[in-house]
Formats: structure tokens, C-alpha cells, sequence
């Protein structure tokens, strides 16, 4: 029997370019012979880049591992991995052998740029870095996916600016569904930050300029707001009776509970920072009643610490 493929592993890509967006984004294009098989399901389709932080670093990598350079990387001693960090996928040409992504340049919590971001200010045509992302040719491709609706037709989502690709995508997803309407929250650095979108017709998608706030503290009240000036649908989609939640400690932890959605009246979909989504989380859930298994609440990032590789 022929084995079945992997749903992520990718060879190195080269960056085709770089494009400011926004004061806080930064577009770059990633060309790879294979990437014509790169799967293209889009919503808020997750992928991993592999950051060098040393000349050669990405070529050390071919002496670890069986399957590929991701396998490579996995199997490579944790002092000899390049930095790994988690992104949205944007948009997928496969016949051109593309890929998009949108990136967030930022300075960490000590006023630092991380290695990611030390990347993307340095990028140049040509240089290398290493995609992993689903394989349009396997049965699991849709690994990565997040946002599961089911049949719901009211759909509401909120997050940061790390998310806000995600939502882009989702939105732009929602073309041509008439039957779905949705409204989007995201928090942004400064209003000069909102991303070029598709809204489709049925879909409002508002921009939230944090300025010196902390992240989630216009997310979390507007997000709030808008649940509960729609009481006749709050009254449809609470649970009945108690729903305890986990109280995760998202320093050590990682919030994401990101369920199949239950319901055809409503689904919910929050990402970003995890103290701002764990808050958001209680709100919504414990204080609204919502049903968990309608929204799903992922924390992308951590305030102060690195991702995990």
C-alpha cells in the first residue's frame, strides 16, 4: 500500500519580495518549485517559517532527520534549530508557485526585535527560509484550519493584529454566501494599520486603533458590545446550565480550544493575545452564557515570551 502523504513538510523557499502594507505589516511573497502542491483551502490556514539566525544554518540542517527539512529541523538538536514562528497564510497562487504572507513588525516587550523580525527588515530577493504548510495531495491538508462554522449563518470574530490576516482571509472566504453574514473586530496599532480586504456585502469589518492601550482593551468591549445589543440571539445560543473553564495559565499553558461548531444560529472565532483572549473568554462564556462549543478562542501569542519551538 502506498503510503499516505504528510499534511506539512516543505523544502526551503526563497523570498520573491517585500512590501510594506502598513507601518506595522509587511507582505512577503515565498517562490518554491513545489509549492504548486501547496494546499490553497484558505480561512485562517496555519503555517510555520523556520527563521536562519546564522549564515549556512538552513544547509546544517540536511545532516538530521528522514522526511524533508521540517523533519530535519525537528530531529536537529534544540541549540542547531533555526527560530520557528506561526503565521497565516494570505493568499496561495499554486500555478505561479506562490505564496503570500502577511507578517507583523514589532519590537518584542523588552523594545527588542525578535528573530522573525530581524529577518523580515533584513529581507532581500533571494534569500532563503523554510515553509511548512499543508500538502494539497494529502487526505489531512486541512490540518491547520480553525475556523470550523459548521452550518452556523451569523458569524462573529475578533482578534489582534496577529490575527488579523486570519480574519482577512476568512472574510474574503465568505464571497459569495449570501445566506452568511459576519462581523469582524480587530485591534490594531494605529488606524494607518488596516490591511487591504475583500469584505463581501453580507460582512462589516471594523478597525479598532489601540494607540498606548494594551492589547484587548478595545477588542474585548467592542467584541462584548456587540453581543450584547443582539439579546434575541445571545437568548438562542446560551448553554444550559454551568460551564466550567479550565483557568489556564497562559505563561506556561497554551489557550486554544477551538471546537467544531455545534450550532446552526451562531459561531465565534478569537484569536490573539492569550491574556487578552483568556479574558475575553470569561466574558464571553461565563458571563454571556454563550455556548463554548460555538466559539473557539486561540491564543497566537504570549506578552514577553518567544513561541515555543
Amino acid at each position: 500500500m502506498r503510503p499516505s502523504r504528510p499534511a506539512t513538510d516543505r523544502s526551503g523557499c526563497r523570498c520573491d519580495g517585500v512590501e510594506w502594507l502598513t507601518p506595522s505589516f509587511r507582505h512577503v511573497t515565498l517562490v518554491a518549485p513545489d509549492l504548486h502542491e501547496f494546499g490553497d483551502d484558505g480561512l485562517d490556514q496555519r503555517i510555520k517559517l523556520l527563521f536562519p539566525d546564522r549564515p549556512g544554518q538552513l544547509d546544517d540542517l540536511d545532516r538530521y532527520g528522514r522526511y524533508g527539512r521540517y523533519g530535519r529541523w525537528r530531529d536537529a538538536p534544540a541549540e542547531e534549530r533555526p527560530m520557528l514562528r506561526t503565521y497565516t497564510v494570505r493568499r496561495v497562487r499554486a500555478r505561479e508557485c506562490e505564496v503570500d504572507v502577511v507578517l507583523v513588525d514589532h519590537e518584542s516587550a523588552h523594545g527588542e526585535p525578535g528573530p522573525a523580525v530581524r529577518w523580515l527588515r533584513a529581507a532581500e530577493p533571494g534569500d532563503e527560509i523554510i515553509l511548512v504548510g499543508p500538502d494539497a495531495r494529502s487526505p489531512d491538508r486541512h490540518q491547520g484550519i480553525d475556523f470550523r462554522p459548521g452550518g452556523a449563518t451569523r458569524l462573529l470574530l475578533g482578534g489582534d493584529e496577529t490575527a488579523a490576516p486570519a480574519i482577512a482571509g476568512t472574510l474574503e472566504f465568505l464571497a459569495g454566501r449570501l445566506d452568511v453574514t459576519a462581523r469582524a473586530f480587530v485591534e490594531v496599532p494605529d488606524l494607518a494599520d488596516r490591511l487591504p480586504v475583500d469584505v463581501p456585502a453580507t460582512a462589516r469589518l471594523h478597525w479598532l486603533a489601540r494607540g498606548a492601550l494594551s492589547h484587548g482593551d478595545l477588542l474585548g468591549p467592542a467584541v462584548c458590545a456587540w453581543l450584547d445589543g443582539h439579546a434575541g440571539l445571545l437568548d438562542a445560543v446560551r448553554a444550559g446550565g454551568g460551564q466550567p473553564l479550565d483557568d489556564v495559565d497562559v505563561d506556561p499553558e497554551l489557550l486554544w480550544d477551538s471546537p467544531d461548531s455545534i450550532g446552526e444560529a451562531f459561531y465565534a472565532w478569537m484569536a490573539g493575545e492569550a491574556a487578552a483572549i483568556k479574558s475575553l473568554r470569561r466574558a464571553v462564556v461565563t458571563d454571556r452564557g454563550v455556548d463554548r462549543g460555538q466559539v473557539a478562542f486561540m491564543g497566537y501569542w504570549r506578552r514577553g515570551q518567544a513561541e515555543r519551538n
